[in-house]
């Protein structure tokens, strides 16, 4: 599997070398990424949408054949097929790109052996990016002898919370477990961050304020339209 997270730092040092900073250099790369997986993105975005817009109706006939499964199931079933959609639609997409999530992580995680080949030649680079002084380390701040995520971390922690409200708007029924998540996930986001390297986290943000953007424009009331 090492073929994936050589193959984007690769990419990631390509970019760098055209742009001369490291920060920057992630920024691009993420968004270059993103947009690469758009089309799975957008399959998997106005699957969901549909899926919340039919969601009060699949509600219903939770209600009204609780009792009867089997005919539960078929009432569900047929309402799919009469909005045409397949339930697996949204999975697969998500499937497809795991593999690459996992890729992302590792070769921005240890950069001095899938981007720059070397620790000597990452260390030979400057990974200074505003305020931080080494994209290497984590963006943390010391409070009593404590180390505590500062602002990347608290970026990526807010960034994923919106992300995951977006995704949940307009479902008149939430999942315990999904509802449970969606301040969970940020929170262990936030904690992560005083752990990751800053260049981890930077490109988390990137990555979520990207994927806000496009949440905004599919979930949107009339973004899809029937073909």
């Amino acid at each position: 599997m090492n073929i994936i997270p050589q193959t984007l730092g690769a990419l990631l040092k390509l970019v760098f070398d055209i742009v001369g900073n490291y920060g920057l250099a992630i920024i691009i790369f993420t968004v270059i990424v993103k947009l690469a997986l758009l089309p799975l993105t957008l399959t998997q975005s106005k699957s969901m949408k549909v899926m919340q817009e039919i969601q009060p109706k699949i509600n219903e006939i939770k209600e009204k054949y609780r009792n009867d499964q089997q005919m539960m199931n078929q009432k569900v079933m047929e309402v799919y097929q009469e909005n045409k959609i397949n339930p697996m639609a949204g999975c697969l997409p998500l499937l497809i790109q795991f593999p690459i999530l996992i890729g992302l992580f590792s070769s921005l995680r240890s950069p001095e052996v899938y981007v720059f080949g070397s620790e000597e030649a990452y260390r030979a680079i400057d990974t200074t990016f505003l305020w931080l002084s080494n994209l290497a380390d984590p963006d943390v701040i010391m409070l009593g002898g404590i180390q505590l995520p500062w602002i990347l971390p608290i970026l990526a922690g807010a960034t994923t919370y919106i992300s995951s409200v977006m995704m949940t708007t307009g479902q008149s029924k939430k999942d315990p477990t999904q509802a449970m998540m969606t301040y969970l996930f940020p929170i262990m986001i936030l904690w992560w961050g005083k752990s990751f390297p800053a260049g981890l986290t930077l490109y988390w943000v990137v990555s979520n304020i990207f994927q806000i953007a496009q949440q905004y424009f599919i979930m949107k009331p009339g973004a899809v339209k029937e073909e």
